[in-house]
């Protein structure tokens, strides 16, 4: 009886951690398409001398994100540091392009 029970947690833990691994590779691809295109971003920026941040747009994607959070039960405190660790990644990408 024991061992049925161990085997079924055994099995359940190995279908968690599939499905994480899965996640895990969305992210990433996701990551990867989202930079291909702040990356655009910044050479247009460049190219028209336009400031590598932009502080209004910042506030609105953070706020934005905080209320997908909360829709999705993440903690907004989460996504939002999440988003400003991107954001930071963004400028400095930008601030190449300048240079």
């Amino acid at each position: 009886m024991t061992e049925d029970i161990v085997s079924r947690a055994a099995a359940l833990l190995k279908e968690h951690r599939e499905s994480i691994d899965r996640l895990d590779a969305i992210l990433v691809y996701t990551l990867g398409e989202r930079f291909k295109h702040t990356q655009a971003v910044g050479r247009l920026k460049a190219e028209h001398d336009l400031p590598p941040s932009d502080p209004a747009r910042e506030a609105t994607q953070i706020a934005r994100l905080e209320a997908l959070a909360q829709e999705a039960d993440l903690d907004p405190e989460f996504a939002k540091k999440f988003l400003n660790f991107i954001i930071q990644e963004v400028i400095k990408h930008h601030e190449q392009h300048k240079s």
